[in-house]
């Protein structure tokens, strides 16, 4: 009964803290178009709402008690295709130059809370998706993995950036999604940017998830 409770707080709590601050983060963006009479950064919700996905879909699995391998297997390669979506608003950086030299203070602001939101939707769904595996896959090294799952989000990132590829085109389009993965694979020094990119964004994403982990663990038993 206490496991029970325990884990419907934390739930709870989990979906506070992403609640209050997506909430801050649009009051943010209104306040950036009421002054800047601009909806230029208005793409973050949108950017925002895919990276729900991959974090509602490892809530919806926690609440199948019932879960198959097979069943697991299938969500995990839809959450894995979808996850990208939450480290990559941390790129949307990349908008600020374009903006108006007018509160570029509050452009900063406003990108940054969302790409925050990302990141902590992106950690906490790994974090699920770990518990989920490890409980079905005993054998599996979850070390392995998550470095493994780390350096694909890295490299979907950098697919979604710079060849401005969308989770949904793996089904809509795969042959061209392959043709140019697999260029990028069999020649890697004409593409050493995307390879530099994808070993910096991961290693980034590493650190956090390190640092995530850790900070999630002191909080839990210093409290």
């Amino acid at each position: 009964m206490k496991a029970i409770k325990s884990m419907v707080q934390n739930r709870f709590k989990t979906l506070s803290l992403v609640s209050v601050s997506l909430l801050f983060s649009a009051v943010l963006l209104m306040v950036r178009i009421k002054l800047n009479k601009s909806f230029f950064l208005l793409f973050l919700i949108w950017n925002v709402f895919l990276a729900i996905i991959p974090f509602a879909i490892t809530m919806y699995l926690n609440t199948k008690p019932k879960l198959s391998k097979f069943q697991l297997g299938f969500w995990f390669l839809v959450w894995l295709a979808f996850l990208p979506n939450a480290p990559y608003i941390i790129t949307d950086l990349i908008h600020i130059k374009f903006g108006s030299d007018l509160f570029l203070w509050l452009d900063v602001l406003v990108v940054l809370s969302f790409a925050l939101c990302g990141l902590f939707l992106f950690y906490m769904s790994l974090i699920n998706m770990q518990l989920l595996v490890k409980l079905k896959f005993k054998k599996i090294s979850m070390t392995t993995l998550t470095f493994v799952i780390l350096f694909l989000c890295g490299f979907g990132v950098y697919l979604g950036r710079f060849l401005r590829y969308n989770s949904w085109e793996i089904i809509s389009q795969p042959q061209v999604l392959i043709s140019d993965v697999f260029n990028i694979l069999i020649s890697p020094f004409q593409n050493s940017e995307a390879w530099l990119f994808t070993l910096g964004f991961s290693t980034f994403l590493s650190v956090g998830f390190w640092v995530f982990k850790n900070l999630r663990y002191l909080t839990t038993h210093e409290s």
